[in-house]
């Protein structure tokens, strides 16, 4: 049984989604939120295995909420369900830590789809928004090499690049000192840099540092 926490500010939305977990037969939504404090709340005394999150909610919201949800579970996956069917949002909300992304005019057969293919470790993207991520990554081809890294990642690129040391990071962003090792290997990997000096001296030369 996949437990869902449902997160969305719209009553009529919630139940809608209440309503088609119940028929579905292996999913059960265990706890529902209006806003990002009522998520994070949630997150502290609900276990769950997905969470099925509206970007537009009251309060802490977007990326930022993404990034706190992230900070304090770092596994779970996260299922993006927004009223934007566009590939900025797509891409802002994976890039954050979002492990599928779909439109709420989608149909209900692909939402239960793709909520049992993310809950399971995949990750799923509306086809529509991927068809123009598509064609956009295409245009995009020659862009910074920095801009494929994580919100979260490229946030302790700029910190390194400032001069910080890994525990100043880990203090500023309250998250621990293993985590931000992880971030700092991972970005490394996908920048191909192979020591410090490689990374601070992108980070200098691509003015990351401000």
């Amino acid at each position: 049984m996949i437990r869902i926490l449902v997160a969305d500010d719209h009553a009529i939305v919630r139940g809608g989604l209440l309503q088609l977990f119940s028929l579905a037969g292996d999913m059960t939504v265990v706890a529902q939120a209006m806003n990002g404090s009522q998520v994070l709340q949630n997150l502290r005394s609900v276990p769950c295995d997905l969470i099925l999150l509206d970007l537009s909610m009251p309060g802490e919201s977007g990326v930022d909420l993404l990034d706190r949800i992230r900070a304090h579970a770092p596994e779970l996956p996260i299922m993006v369900l927004s009223m934007y069917n566009e590939a900025l949002m797509a891409r802002g909300a994976l890039k954050a830590g979002a492990n599928g992304y779909m439109s709420k005019d989608g149909d209900p057969e692909a939402l239960l789809e793709a909520v049992r293919k993310v809950a399971s470790g995949g990750r799923y993207i509306d086809p529509g928004i991927a068809e123009q991520i598509a064609f956009e990554s295409e245009v995009r081809a020659c862009a910074d090499a920095h801009e494929q890294l994580t919100n979260r990642e490229l946030s302790i690129f700029r910190l390194f690049v400032r001069g910080k040391t890994i525990n100043q990071i880990a203090d500023e962003l309250k998250i621990s000192n293993k985590t931000v090792s992880t971030h700092k290997t991972r970005l490394m990997q996908k920048m191909g840099f192979q020591s410090n000096a490689d990374m601070l001296r992108y980070g200098i030369d691509h003015a990351l540092g401000r």
